[in-house]
């Protein structure tokens, strides 16, 4: 009977002061959804990132007869040996000229392969590091040119781009999330605050009829936790109708659709919004209990 008094009590408040409930439940709800498209998108890229270093690559172009000598095979195995005994070359793998026209015929530059009078390509070893971060070392083990080598290229530069959009990409929706979730506290606070004022009569009768302080308590508190659940659980429904329907024509026509990049799971993401969600509820009601309701 007690809890249903105290659930009723806090239903009341609720509806009594609708405005600023309703403010308060929305700017969690954009809280919590935005939070949810940073864990999202924050994880995709961190997996992302992580993929694009497993490709990471070093190649290294052997010179042709354009070149005014071609590499020997004598030249193209020192080279060979010297990357078998680098630890941080995880493998490597020689591809021929002709190996490489082949590639090219199947590839998006296809169309560049149509009548050429000769193969232009060289012949070429792609090494893989044991990690991304090693390009530039192997990279640089590798100057001077040993003979026969035309030049060594690596990925860096195009690692770099990509890590530098992830850090724009969090440290924005970062400090978003954080001022959203700030702006959502306070509110729900201000609402707490506001049923506290309206009921202050109510109150005083309680306590002087016996009222314990945490059935006093007890509806403000759920108040907040209601706002706090009501706008994660909204955040969490847009989310899935996000994930229906504009993630499968992003994921088409934009990200990479390698199965070992993924975000994480959105059951994950779902009771991590409903978890800050009631926190943020408990720590609005918590402040503002605190300070506005001596009993």
């Amino acid at each position: 009977m007690r809890v249903k008094t105290v659930f009723g009590e806090s239903l009341r408040s609720l509806g009594a002061n609708m405005s600023t409930t309703l403010a308060a439940t929305v700017t969690v709800l954009i809280g919590m959804f935005l939070l949810g498209l940073f864990i999202a998108l924050g994880t995709w890229t961190v997996s992302w990132s992580n993929h694009v270093k497993r490709e990471l690559m070093v190649k290294v172009d052997f010179k042709t007869s354009a070149d005014g000598g071609q590499a020997t095979r004598a030249q193209e195995n020192a080279v060979a040996r010297m990357l078998a005994a680098n630890p941080q070359v995880k493998h490597w793998r020689y591809v021929s000229k002709e190996q490489a026209l082949v590639r090219m015929k199947k590839g998006p530059y296809k169309e560049l392969t149509t009548n050429l009078p000769y193969n232009p390509l060289p012949d070429t070893i792609e090494i893989t590091p044991t990690k991304g971060e090693y390009i530039t070392q192997i990279a640089a083990s590798l100057h001077p040119l040993p003979p026969g080598v035309k030049k060594v290229r690596d990925g860096r530069q195009t690692s770099r781009r990509i890590l530098q959009v992830a850090h724009v990409i969090e440290a924005v929706f970062t400090v978003a999330t954080v001022v959203l979730l700030i702006a959502s506290t306070l509110l729900i606070a201000n609402t707490i605050r506001l049923s506290i004022f309206s009921r202050r009569r109510e109150i005083e009768v309680m306590k002087l009829v016996g009222a314990t302080n945490w059935f006093v308590r007890g509806p403000f508190m759920i108040e907040g936790l209601i706002c706090g659940l009501g706008g994660s659980i909204l955040a969490v429904f847009f989310l899935l109708l996000g994930r229906e329907i504009a993630l499968p024509a992003i994921l088409h026509h934009a990200l990479s659709t390698s199965p070992d990049v993924h975000a994480l799971g959105f059951p994950m993401t779902s009771l991590i919004l409903l978890g800050m969600g009631l926190g943020l509820g408990a720590v609005g009601s918590g402040l503002t209990l605190r300070r506005f309701l001596q009993i």
